[in-house]
């Protein structure tokens, strides 16, 4: 007599339970990532806050300086930009636990499409990090350094300034992973190519309202994300374009 079939809802739970452990296992080894560059980002933890509120002290007027509004803002301010530090250098290593969670479910050819994908994210996410940090920075803090009140005396809280910086880094280099889903957008079906070309007026639009809600409240740090993400929108759909006909010619 032949052994019994497993049943089907036992092969579903099995199947559920093994790739939760996988999950698990892969969220571990990048928070091990995080952990390890932390440590080192932790000891020089004052020297990373002082890099990062360079943009800002480079423009504060003579006799201005940083304050500390909390008790314990110089202790945490430091630490917290440290802890943020590690997780923006390990972002290769927990984007391939990503790649490499989601890559069993796909194709070869999704495959080769989704290598250079992960990679220009990497990089595009460092490079939207690096533009607000050198570009957009030192235009809106010297802008609101200018527009000061006379008779007052700019000088920033670090936790805030902090607060905001942070939220200004993970803006702009998700602003700058628009050609990626641009991309992702026209290679798995969901939009075609001639749609988003279509569209660029709402697309504008979008971006405009988009970036009022992420910059603060002037027109210059809007016009800075939204030209920039509009442009990125166009490589995305040159890309796009590439990117599909090359599949076109290889596919049957």
């Amino acid at each position: 007599m032949s052994a019994a079939k497993p049943e089907p809802d036992n092969l579903a739970e099995g199947t559920l339970v093994s790739h939760l452990l996988e999950l698990r296992d892969r969220l571990l080894r990048a928070a091990l990532a995080v952990a390890i560059i932390a440590l080192p980002c932790i000891y020089f933890a004052d020297e990373i806050f002082e890099f990062v509120a360079r943009p800002l002290m480079d423009i504060l007027p003579a006799g201005s300086s940083m304050i500390a509004t909390s008790v314990i803002s110089p202790f945490m301010t430091p630490f917290k930009t440290a802890i943020t530090a590690a997780l923006f250098l390990a972002m290769p290593v927990v984007l391939y636990q990503i790649w490499a969670f989601v890559a069993p479910g796909l194709y070869r050819k999704e495959k080769g499409f989704a290598v250079p994908l992960l990679i220009s994210s990497i990089l595009l996410f460092y490079a939207g990090v690096a533009f607000a940090y050198y570009a957009v920075f030192p235009i809106i803090f010297g802008f609101f350094s200018a527009t000061s009140p006379a008779g007052v005396l700019m000088m920033t809280d670090i936790a805030s300034y902090m607060d905001f910086v942070l939220l200004l880094f993970f803006a702009f280099g998700a602003a700058f992973e628009v050609p990626v889903a641009t991309v992702l957008l026209v290679l798995t079906g969901m939009v075609k190519v001639e749609t988003l070309g279509r569209n660029r007026g709402y697309v504008l639009l979008g971006i405009f309202i988009f970036a009022a809600f992420i910059t603060p409240p002037d027109v210059i740090s809007q016009s800075i994300m939204a030209v920039p993400m509009y442009l990125l929108y166009e490589s995305g759909i040159v890309m796009a374009r590439i990117l599909r006909r090359s599949k076109d010619e290889s596919s049957p």
